[in-house]
């Protein structure tokens, strides 16, 4: 079985990877020769841990190979997936659908013989009945199905993800596109992998279901977290505690400075205006929106307020500017909220990030980028951890306290435990934990 894929972004070099992993011929298609003349070259134009090296192996195996033509690509495949971007729209929230409605039309001409066409991509309900039109008006004697198989990976942890799912989900509706995606999942049977067909439609929607509850849980422990520092409480436990609970989980339930990324803002957006123009408006995501936006700035007030309320002509130190650990992805990044608003206030940020620096400095202004996180704070007046990389964990207090010009610490993922950071004689604050007090 060969596959096309249409889009070398995150979701369509992951998977063609995965898929040539699995054994099938692959080939990746973009319109942007720069990033397919680096691919050639083996350089990724992404950070994710094992993909160069999962790449390389199944080029040198002759199963992956990537190009800009999309026409031999498509004609010669059996399952094409449209896997490009389906960004924002500014100012609506909507989903920005050219990119997939454009690759419909491109495969629709290209396409010989039976073809099952893939929407990848997260698009809101109704997107794969408007790729099934556009083909079939661009072909009226076109040979096809359309099928909806989203993406569930982690940035950090996306061939895993990929490798070993939870579910594939698959929307399906016809015998034959049914049996071509089963065979394209089939090395996943051999470890029983839960599928779920299902159609257009609900798969779908199970994939903005999907997140937009999970940006939910992150939301409602932050909101805990915040009713936590009131009352003296410990959200971790709170957490814990409530995490054990089958029916809740124990994932995604850390409390934070607010979700970002590539899916969870986008999704719930996107979810939020699909539901009011069908009349039926999700109250719970609007607010969860809503909070997530506000708990940025919120988060640099918090720094702001334990550094006395001013940080007019203060050093801070940043620790971490990618969405997550394990990525440079800059997307909706807390950062990029928190870092302009203290520059805006009058400080001075150093920051230092392990792979992310490069990526940041293209959106953020006025920030001095640091080789190391030592050299970060070296004479700041106090440090600032906004993303939970695992290197900062193993910093050595005693050189954190050597390096910065006051002991001060704002651990806003709580990487940290307070007590053994006040023994350390550091005035320390984090995020929904009771943080014993230090005289300065």
């Amino acid at each position: 079985m060969r596959v096309a894929i249409i889009g070398t972004g995150y979701v369509g070099l992951v998977s063609g990877a995965c898929f040539a992993e699995f054994g099938f011929d692959v080939t990746c298609v973009d319109k942007d020769k720069g990033k397919i003349d680096r691919l050639l070259q083996g350089e990724m134009p992404i950070y994710e841990p094992g993909l160069d090296t999962l790449v390389a192996g199944n080029v040198k195996a002759g199963r992956l190979s990537f190009g800009t033509e999309l026409k031999p690509a498509v004609a010669a495949a059996d399952a094409v997936f449209i896997a490009v971007g389906t960004p924002s729209r500014r100012g609506d929230g909507h989903a920005d659908l050219s990119y997939v409605y454009a690759a419909a039309k491109e495969i629709a001409e290209a396409m010989d013989g039976y073809t099952v066409v893939v929407t990848k991509s997260t698009v809101p309900v109704g997107t794969g009945r408007e790729v099934e039109r556009i083909i079939r008006e661009t072909r009226p004697d076109a040979d096809f199905d359309v099928a909806s198989n989203p993406e569930f990976l982690r940035e950090g942890a996306a061939i895993g993800d990929f490798m070993r799912p939870d579910r594939v989900v698959i929307g399906a509706e016809s015998p034959r596109a049914q049996a071509v995606m089963r065979e394209l999942y089939r090395p996943l049977f051999l470890i029983e992998t839960p599928i779920v067909m299902t159609s257009l439609e609900t798969s779908e929607m199970i994939k903005y279901a999907a997140n937009t509850f999970l940006a939910t849980k992150i939301t409602f422990i932050n909101e805990i977290a915040d009713l936590c520092e009131k009352l003296g409480a410990d959200v971790h436990d709170v957490a814990k505690g409530i995490g054990l609970d089958g029916r809740i989980g124990r994932k995604f339930l850390h409390p934070g400075p607010g979700y970002g990324g590539s899916c969870f803002p986008k999704d719930t957006l996107a979810l939020v205006r699909t539901a009011q123009e069908a009349g039926s408006p999700l109250r719970i995501v609007e607010t969860v929106v809503d909070i997530n936006d506000r708990r940025k700035r919120q988060m640099a007030d918090k720094i702001v307020a334990f550094m006395d309320g001013s940080v007019a002509g203060k050093t801070i130190a940043v620790l971490g500017v990618t969405f997550k650990p394990n990525t440079d992805d800059m997307r909706d990044a807390p950062s990029l909220v928190i870092l302009p608003a203290l520059i805006a206030a009058g400080a001075t940020v150093r920051a230092y990030d392990p792979v992310g620096m490069e990526e940041a400095a293209r959106h953020i202004e006025g920030v001095a980028w640091c080789e190391g996180a030592y050299e970060a704070m070296d004479g700041a007046d106090a440090a600032v951890v906004l993303t939970e990389w695992n290197e900062f964990r193993g910093l050595s207090v005693e050189r954190m306290k050597q390096s910065l010009a006051r002991p001060v610490m704002i651990d806003l993922r709580n990487i940290y435990e307070p007590k053994d950071m006040a023994e350390a004689g550091f005035r320390y604050t984090c995020v929904g934990r009771p943080t014993p007090g230090f005289e300065k």
